[in-house]
Parts: structure tokens; C-alpha cells; sequence
């Protein structure tokens, strides 16, 4: 139970804060090891597919995909492939904290025609990663993400980067997930064990099949203490590996 307090508290500080970019600041730890894991398994999916944009959701808010977003995002930039992370949660964005960056422009001003495209791509201190924040919450997340200029956006920015990942907001708090993971080749669902309900994740995975979203599988995190026995630190166990295709 203690492990899991700790890990509340750091979904208040990645509200507040951001994420921590764990694979930069501790990069031999056992947890940067699992997020390389979910690198390289990632590769093998999708092996031949000009399209390499990944939607990351969760089934309920709080459930840690922001922080596997921005980690996974750059552990690719890390192996020197041109990345581009996409903070598509417009009504709980982070990535602005997290890279510390300007949310002045952002996804919802691009989507509302105010700014171009290159006025939204912002680097970050990691080689070969770039961010699209959020911008300013709008009144209409969902038809913006609905919009013609979302498909848009993907494709300028596949022409341009070799990986595009897009932290969505929760598949059972908006519709906004569903939409984006439609347009995007697949989508990952991250899971937390001993919080995550299993209904709301049923319930989860058949929006998504509603929507032909290819599932390329689901990240655990929040493993229990026992099980992430060597782990240790602040981020014990915090995440427990790729779960592969959807039918395993």
C-alpha cells in the first residue's frame, strides 16, 4: 500500500511539475531498462509501416500515462530517430511542464487555424525530440481533435519525423482518445496494477475496438513492491513491462 501512495503523489507532481524524464536522469536504472524494452518491442510491430504514430491512453485519469509518454518519447530521440510527442490531452496537459516550454501556441491554436505548424514545434533540451504542447484549453476539445486539420497534422509531421507519439486524454473520461487513436497506427494503454479497475478497462478496450483502433498492446506500471523487488528509489516497480498484441 505504501508503494502505491507514492505513486499518487507523483500524479500531483506530474500535474503540477510534469512528468520526470526518469530514462534521462537515472538512464541505467531497471526502470529506463523497461521503457527500452517497450522501445524495441514497438519496433518489431511495426517493422515495414510508413506510419509510425502511437496514440498512449489510459482508461481513468491518474493512471500514469504522461509519464510513459514523455519517457518513451525519449528514449526514442535517445537512439537518434527524429521524435515528436504530441500533448493531445487538452483538458489536463502536462508536457508543457515536463519540457518546460511555452503553452502560449500550441495543438488547440494549430487545430483552430490561428497558428502553422511550425509555430507549434518546439524543442526540447533532449536531442531529436520536439513537443506540441496543448495551447489554451478550449470549449470544444473534441471537435477540434475531430477536425480534418488533425489528419492533417499527422501527415506533415510523418514526412518529417520517424516517430510521432501522442499522449491522449483517458478513453473513458473523453471521446477525444478514440478520435486520435482512429487516426494513429496503434495505440498503447497503460494500466496500473492494484488501482486500475478492471470494468473501466473492458469497458476502455471495446471504445476502442469501436473505432478499428489497433491495440499494440498494454504497459503495467505500478507493479506491486514484492514484484519489483530491485527496482528501488522513489520509482520502485513503476513500470513492469510490455504486454505485446492485444490477444495475449
Amino acid at each position: 500500500m505504501g508503494l502505491f501512495k507514492k505513486e499518487r503523489k507523483l500524479d500531483n507532481h506530474t500535474m503540477k511539475h510534469g512528468a520526470p524524464i526518469i530514462v534521462e536522469s537515472n538512464p541505467t536504472s531497471p526502470v529506463s531498462e523497461q521503457f527500452r524494452t517497450v522501445r524495441t518491442n514497438i519496433k518489431f510491430s511495426i517493422i515495414g509501416n510508413g506510419n509510425k504514430s502511437i496514440s498512449i491512453t489510459s482508461a481513468d485519469p491518474s493512471e500514469g500515462k504522461s509519464v510513459f509518454s514523455a519517457n518513451l518519447a525519449a528514449t526514442f530521440a535517445q537512439q537518434g530517430e527524429r521524435t515528436i510527442l504530441i500533448d493531445a490531452d487538452l483538458r489536463r496537459p502536462t508536457v508543457h511542464r515536463t519540457f518546460m516550454v511555452s503553452n502560449q501556441n500550441g495543438l488547440s491554436n494549430l487545430l483552430a487555424n490561428d497558428v502553422s505548424l511550425d509555430d507549434v514545434i518546439k524543442k526540447t533540451n533532449i536531442d531529436n525530440l520536439d513537443v506540441i504542447t496543448s495551447g489554451p484549453v478550449p470549449p470544444n476539445p473534441a471537435e477540434l481533435i475531430g477536425s480534418d486539420n488533425f489528419n492533417k497534422m499527422l501527415d506533415s509531421l510523418n514526412e518529417k519525423y520517424d516517430w510521432i507519439l501522442i499522449d491522449t486524454p483517458p478513453v473513458n473520461a473523453a471521446t477525444d482518445a478514440s478520435l486520435i487513436a482512429n487516426d494513429c497506427y496503434g495505440t498503447i494503454i497503460v494500466v496500473p496494477q492494484g488501482i486500475a479497475n478492471k470494468v473501466d478497462v473492458t469497458n476502455a478496450v471495446e471504445q476502442l475496438k469501436k473505432v478499428h483502433a489497433k491495440i499494440l498492446g498494454y504497459v503495467m506500471n505500478r507493479v506491486s513492491a514484492k514484484k519489483s523487488a530491485g527496482y528501488g528509489g522513489y520509482y520502485g516497480g513503476y513500470y513492469g513491462g510490455y504486454y505485446g498484441t492485444e490477444d495475449k
